[in-house]
């Protein structure tokens, strides 16, 4: 719906909810959809107002942060309302002493890594997609490398509040590590793409920064010596952070990191590099050249195609060999089978198409999934980007207590919640 199509009084309505209110702008689409207002709240009371000023008016919503992952997923059917909640960008505690930080969602989680670092301490979630918020964070349940060691987001959360559809604030959790109670709610709005409730904050567990780290790499050819050495490190001693894969077309590499104490480190590293054998190498930083699949450069308007591929440890050779038929590179977790694969922008549809279908296969082999991240419209129109999902009906059923008029971002997750 478009800002001259709502209706005045609704327009009115949102406007009395929140400080700020403008007409949605070239700049605001949503995968494509351009919304009607775009509404910046300047804290959870305000968000809580144009929630209620929306239902009142059958106004549906899509909550943005930093605006990062947008045209992640599927385009929303309707997207009336824009909800910024860039404005709730505040670290609201860090309580060194008990390992926590509570944060707003808008908070960008580079900003966050900043102030709980000058107490030597890091929330355990890397930034993969560069100037990310905390709720696009939680909203996407995006991970990186320290996966392996620490998890993910649902497994760092304590705490969160959340506005639901029709405007009443709940919350879940504690501040406190030890406290779980209502920890469900937190489970069930990471990765849920916006569409169950807004995330005003959230409170995380943290862990110390550690005082040393190093890589371990070695350049690998060959998918079934991949599958093998993730294999000897996972089951080894040597307790990595993080087990990462990078494969093109021409080959690839393993990087293995350990991080502690220093003596504790450089003696992992050394038995790192007798488990990888004949050309690993060893450096305190990351190895270069890397990149994400919504990293890769786009050419004129097309966007690659960025896809999430998870397996069993085991099959890790059988997709590493899918994708290299496929022409797709891949970057990702080898040592908790979860990796990104990009299909260069400008692939024809009909290519796109065969290579998701070969790596869905081969994922399903391995008791995993092949969706597809990001992609140009085109691809999207004719590629079903969910594939199957076993548990589609109990998250419609989730959906229909949560938003019972679908009004949050509908369509933007699987089967069309």
């Amino acid at each position: 719906m478009s800002a001259d199509t709502i209706a005045a009084g609704a327009r009115e309505a949102v406007a009395s909810a929140c400080a700020q209110v403008r007409d949605a702008g070239e700049g605001d689409e949503v995968d494509g959809v351009r919304p009607g207002l775009v509404a910046r709240p300047a804290d959870t009371a305000q968000v809580a107002e144009v929630m209620r000023a929306a239902a009142a008016h059958g106004l549906t919503v899509v909550p943005r942060g930093r605006g990062t992952k947008l045209s992640w997923g599927t385009a929303p059917r309707s997207a009336d309302v824009l909800l910024d909640v860039s404005g709730l960008d505040r670290v609201l505690e860090h309580a060194a002493g008990d390992l926590i930080v509570a944060t707003e969602a808008g908070a960008r989680l580079a900003d966050v890594q900043e102030v709980v670092g000058q107490g030597g301490q890091w929330l355990a979630l890397d930034e993969t997609v560069p100037g990310a918020s905390i709720g696009g964070t939680l909203a996407a349940n995006t991970s990186g490398p320290h996966r392996v060691a620490t998890g993910t987001a649902r497994d760092l959360l304590i705490g969160v509040t959340v506005v639901r559809a029709d405007g009443v604030v709940a919350k879940a959790g504690g501040r406190v590590v030890k406290n779980v109670a209502g920890y469900d709610l937190g489970k069930l709005v990471i990765g849920s793409a916006g569409t169950l409730a807004v995330v005003v904050d959230a409170t995380f567990r943290l862990h110390p920064v550690p005082v040393a780290r190093r890589w371990v790499t070695v350049p690998v050819t060959d998918p079934a010596r991949a599958g093998a050495l993730v294999q000897e490190v996972v089951h080894s001693q040597v307790v990595p952070a993080a087990v990462e894969v990078d494969w093109t077309r021409a080959g690839g590499r393993l990087s293995v990191l350990v991080e502690g104490r220093e003596d504790g480190v450089t003696a992992r590293a050394d038995a790192v590099v007798a488990l990888l054998g004949d050309g690993a190498t060893v450096s305190t930083d990351p190895p270069a050249g890397a990149a994400y699949p919504w990293d890769l450069t786009a050419t004129g308007e097309l966007r690659a195609t960025a896809l999430k591929l998870t397996f069993v440890l085991s099959g890790l050779p059988d997709v590493l060999a899918a994708a290299h038929a496929a022409g797709a590179s891949v970057r990702g977790s080898a040592g908790a089978g979860v990796v990104y694969a990009g299909l260069r922008s400008g692939t024809p549809v009909d290519d796109v198409r065969a290579s998701v279908d070969a790596l869905r296969a081969a994922c399903a082999r391995h008791g995993g999934t092949c969706v597809v991240v990001d992609a140009p419209a085109g691809v999207k129109a004719a590629v079903d980007v969910w594939g199957p999902v076993p548990a589609l009906d109990l998250m419609r059923r989730v959906k229909d207590q949560l938003d019972p008029d679908h009004r949050l971002s509908p369509g933007r997750f699987v089967g069309g919640i």
